[in-house]
């Protein structure tokens, strides 16, 4: 990887309610993994599907990165409940990916659905990663692991599923 985008999604973020600590975990991952690369965190969006699918074309069109992760809006809260937040991380990336796979999860923790999606535009890799801390960091770095091994999308996908589901309970949670 030469170049990689961190793009943090959410009302919450944008407007400073909540401190985004997952973009410098991530940061620190990607550095980690690819000394050599450029990783470069932009500024936070709000949790609009137009704006989100407007600013990832603009990246992977204008900076052809080898990477884009984008944290946060991977639920659909939204859809269950009008109290919950709004979250377009994922159909935004559905209607602008070429090709892409993606897993739901789907449990009982106050964490009622996400659905993370690993795709492709062109050269570049999109994917999404939750916005709870430690969701991000375990599917980034099932993310790594996958893509190291040279996994499919859709592999890489469910090993990111997998991983966010690994941090609740037995039971608590089902990856589909």
């Amino acid at each position: 990887m030469r170049s990689v985008y961190i793009l943090p999604t959410g009302d919450e973020i944008r407007s400073g309610i909540v401190l985004d600590l997952d973009a410098p975990e991530i940061v620190g991952q990607m550095v980690k993994a690819f000394p050599q690369a450029e990783v470069t965190r932009l500024c936070p969006l709000l949790d609009v599907e137009d704006t989100i699918f407007n600013k990832i074309k603009e990246v992977a069109e204008e900076k052809e990165p080898d990477l884009i992760i984008l944290i946060g809006g991977s639920g659909g809260g939204h859809r269950f409940s009008k109290t919950l937040g709004k979250d377009f991380t994922h159909s935004a990336l559905e209607k602008y990916l070429d090709q892409y796979a993606s897993h739901e999860i789907y449990g009982k923790n106050g964490h009622m659905w996400s659905k993370l999606v690993c795709g492709k535009k062109g050269n570049t890799i999109i994917i999404n990663v939750p916005g709870p801390f430690v969701e991000a960091q375990a599917a980034c770095k099932a993310f790594l692991d996958s893509y190291a091994k040279g996994l499919s999308l859709d592999e890489i996908s469910l090993d990111m599923a997998n991983a966010v589901l690994a941090q609740y309970p037995t039971g608590a949670a089902k990856t589909v």
